[in-house]
């Protein structure tokens, strides 16, 4: 457990400039981690992305929170996903302040949108 733990801090301290900013980590400094050809950026990349999915789908399980984004079957690999985030994130650069996580699920919803859910008898907010 410790080697793992000492592992995660030498990824962080060699992926550089997005773990030195103070506050969260905004989409531009996760673009460039995503972009880069270093295997530890890559890593931490690919890391943040798995992270989100599986939150998404933890918080998105039946009967909980309405999903912002549906992946199609079969789910695209992690290498395309990391392609596709950076070519998003480059192509709308007004995002790169915004927090991180709002970047990639930004990405995702446009990427894989939801079919339309079928609206309820009643208003889901009001109960009517």
């Amino acid at each position: 457990m410790r080697r793992s733990i000492l592992g995660l801090v030498a990824l962080a301290a060699s992926a550089g400039p997005a773990f030195a900013q103070p506050g969260p980590v905004t989409t531009g400094p996760l673009v460039e981690l995503c972009a880069s050809l270093d295997p530890a950026a890559s890593a931490y990349c690919r890391g943040f992305l798995t992270g989100a999915g599986q939150y998404h789908t933890a918080v998105t399980a039946p009967g909980a929170l309405d999903p912002i984004f549906c992946l199609p079957t079969p789910s695209p690999s992690l290498d395309q996903s990391q392609s596709a985030f950076v070519a998003w994130a480059r192509a709308n650069p007004q995002f790169a302040n915004d927090r991180a996580i709002d970047g990639v699920m930004r990405w995702a919803a446009s990427a894989y949108p939801c079919p339309p859910l079928a609206e309820p008898a009643t208003n889901r907010r009001t109960g009517r």
